[in-house]
């Protein structure tokens, strides 16, 4: 019971029920005065008409005119239809179908309209009283009673209306309650075995698109993201522990040799250099995974810029020509006009610096690189880097932007797996998205950021 007193359901549909309460009485109390205001004050009118037209026989007719005229109209109208009484100055009554004045009845001059029960009479009769010349009174009044049934019949149809409105809105209440509860325990359900550890679990999605389809199919775009993050500390902390255990074994193999046999100082200097090397390795390996979760955490979403991505490539295309000039790799660069955006110099640049050092890396002497930067048809600014290398396999371009994943391609080039990581990070920091396409041959290997991210 406490439950269902709490249960967010029943107070919003109590709530409508009010509301429709409320609209009911606004709809019915004018209603009802214009009815009451119509009727006693048109009876009024009439019964002032009639006054009027007796007093007019009065005046031509004289008392006994009146008389005889009352009593023919009492004579002639259907029983209790109309009260007429005329009386002298001491309220003696000379003709109508009352046998004395009747109690209540304001006795100075003027016109007067009151409501009274007359013994004899129809209730809620509507009086008007008269002062004639020679102190004559004269009584008109006409029933009222006529209209109480149709009075009654608008109360018991308001009664019923509320009655109704009230029972159709807590059946409602009770009805919508059982479906959130449904619904919420589907979601309760779901949740719990995510919490137990089954992250392949999703909410239950009605496909209505109301409210709680919307959350559910929200929460669930989260989950995937989850369990994307999830699954990829798994498979990074495997693949840390296999990449790091190379460099390091082989720095510890130096190190070993160099105490056992204590070579030449020119071997020794030559095994150091060798070891740095191994160290310098590592060291890439920690910087690129902080940068990634850098980027993965959105904390450089708060120093968004206005940047030319155009600029920011050329930037980078001027810093790696001396490398491309030495391996005689024809380098171009193309840019079609500003390409605008909103985001962070720095990554971009450093996306922009990974898709030309894995070109480099994989195109061979006398190849050919391509930078071109513009907008598309859409609006979206597209960064693209092309090569004539060796490409990657299309059974692998899903898994290419994985963090230590390397492809038989790339065995045998320098690196440890993270630049497409960090490319494809930087992407979906700024709203876009990393795409591999074949270059035929080669690699062709575009930065799309779509123009939501270019600020106002």
């Amino acid at each position: 019971m406490v439950r269902l007193i709490r249960s967010s359901a029943l107070t919003w549909a109590l709530s409508y029920v009010l509301l429709g309460l409320a609209a009911l009485a606004a709809f019915a109390v004018p209603l009802w005065y214009a009815w009451n205001v119509t009727i006693y004050s048109g009876r009024e009118a009439i019964l002032l008409d009639d006054a009027q037209r007796l007093t007019d026989v009065f005046n031509r007719e004289g008392v006994a005119g009146l008389t005889a005229h009352i009593n023919e109209r009492v004579g002639m109208q259907i029983a209790g239809e109309r009260t007429l009484l005329l009386t002298d100055d001491a309220y003696r009554p000379l003709a109508g179908n009352l046998a004395a004045w009747p109690q209540g009845i304001p006795s100075k001059s003027g016109t007067h309209a009151v409501m009274a029960d007359l013994a004899g009479q129809p209730p809620h009769t509507l009086l008007v009283q008269t002062t004639l010349r020679g102190g004559y009174h004269l009584l008109v009044g006409r029933d009222l009673s006529r209209f109480l049934p149709l009075e009654r019949r608008f109360t018991w149809g308001l009664f019923a209306s509320v009655t109704f409105l009230f029972v159709v809105g807590v059946a409602g209440a009770i009805l919508i309650r059982r479906e959130l509860l449904a619904r919420v325990q589907g979601i309760r359900q779901s949740v719990s075995a995510i919490m137990q550890g089954d992250l392949r679990h999703r909410l239950p999605t009605a496909r209505s698109g109301d409210e709680l389809d919307t959350l559910s199919q929200t929460l669930n775009g989260m989950l995937e993201h989850i369990e994307y993050l999830i699954h990829g500390i798994s498979n990074v902390s495997n693949s840390i522990a296999h990449d790091l255990r190379t460099p390091l074994a082989e720095l510890r193999s130096r190190l070993e040799e160099l105490t056992l046999t204590r070579p030449s100082p020119a071997e020794t200097f030559a095994e150091i250099e060798a070891a740095v090397a191994d160290v310098d390795r590592v060291m890439r390996i920690f910087s690129a995974l902080l940068r990634l979760a850098e980027i993965d955490s959105g904390a450089r979403r708060s120093g968004f810029v206005r940047v030319d991505a155009a600029a920011v490539a050329a930037e980078v295309v001027e810093f790696y020509e001396p490398a491309a000039e030495q391996k005689g790799v024809v380098f171009s660069f193309q840019a079609a006009g500003e390409a605008a955006v909103a985001g962070d110099p720095v990554l971009l640049a450093q996306a922009v610096s990974n898709l030309i050092d894995n070109s480099l890396k994989s195109v061979p002497d006398r190849g050919a690189i391509s930078v071109r930067v513009g907008r598309r048809a859409d609006g979206a600014v597209e960064i693209a880097v092309a090569d004539n290398g060796p490409g990657i396999d299309d059974a692998d371009k899903p898994k290419a932007a994985e963090r230590f994943f390397r492809g038989d391609a790339s065995r045998g080039t320098p690196g440890v797996g993270l630049g497409l990581s960090i490319v494809d990070a930087v992407a979906k920091l700024h709203g876009g998205v990393l795409q591999l396409l074949d270059n035929h041959p080669g690699l062709l290997a575009q930065m799309v950021l779509p123009l939501t991210s270019a600020p106002p």
